[in-house]
């Protein structure tokens, strides 16, 4: 897969093999840092608190919503990620992201921010008001990707999101007998505990780093022990053509 006519490739055989292998790929600088300072103030015009001032960060963990803003937009449609959709989802196959998915803003805090339990992201079925029956199938229906992107210097203290090494294809076998129909959310959760033990990654990076992974990934959240506000985006990639849906 080439880059505007270049020889040079989003990703490599081997990261494409890491992909497949692990279920996710990690891509530094995968937009610039001057776009996620740029959509940090804005996301702190919405946030209860002020960047230079912790005693104005009561909270655990903040959730702000969809965000359209022109950087957001940008950081989401860099020629690097638009190849490596390419070469990971296929040429035509996706959309263009139009905006950022939901920022879980997470403070420093002892807290317990309640949100911590080890998932995947189910993609349909979200009429149900009772988000356990929310779904997922094997062909993924409603989401190509799923998306991490960094907004922020996020180390090991700074909540980074915990990945489970190879979860995605346990998620997979669970979901092939059931068909088009799939598997709620609450009827995953056996397989999702049968991942415990597997190798465990945290989302570490750089402000501008994006994590590509597998729909059927299992992940969690966790405290922040850090001294600095994390910003983390994780929007879907839309599959193309599943708009009648």
């Amino acid at each position: 897969m080439s880059l505007h006519g270049t020889s040079t490739p989003a990703l490599s055989d081997a990261q494409v093999s890491q992909f497949h292998r692990d279920g996710f790929v990690r891509i530094a600088d995968a937009f610039p840092r001057s776009l996620a300072e740029e959509a940090q103030a804005i996301l702190w015009r919405d946030l209860p608190g002020r960047p230079d001032d912790p005693t104005t960060w009561t909270q655990p963990v903040v959730r702000l919503g969809l965000y359209t803003d022109a950087p957001f937009v940008a950081a989401a449609n860099t020629p690097v990620l638009h190849a490596a959709f390419d070469r990971l989802v296929g040429a035509g196959r996706w959309l263009p992201c139009g905006a950022m998915g939901t920022f879980p803003v997470r403070f420093p805090s002892p807290s317990d921010p309640v949100d911590t339990g080890w998932h995947v992201d189910v993609s349909f079925g979200f009429e149900q008001p009772d988000f356990m029956e929310w779904r997922a199938n094997a062909r993924s229906r409603g989401r190509a990707l799923l998306m991490l992107f960094l907004f922020s210097d996020v180390g090991a203290d700074d909540a980074p999101t915990r990945i489970r090494v190879g979860s995605h294809q346990h998620v997979a076998r669970a979901l092939a007998p059931a068909g088009e129909a799939g598997l709620t959310l609450r009827e995953l959760l056996p397989c999702i505990a049968q991942t415990e033990g597997l190798p465990e990654v945290l989302a570490c990076g750089e402000a501008g780093t994006v994590y590509l992974c597998h729909p059927f990934l299992v992940h969690s959240a966790q405290p922040h022990r850090g001294t600095r506000p994390r910003f983390l985006a994780q929007p879907p990639l839309l599959p193309r053509g599943e708009a009648e849906e």
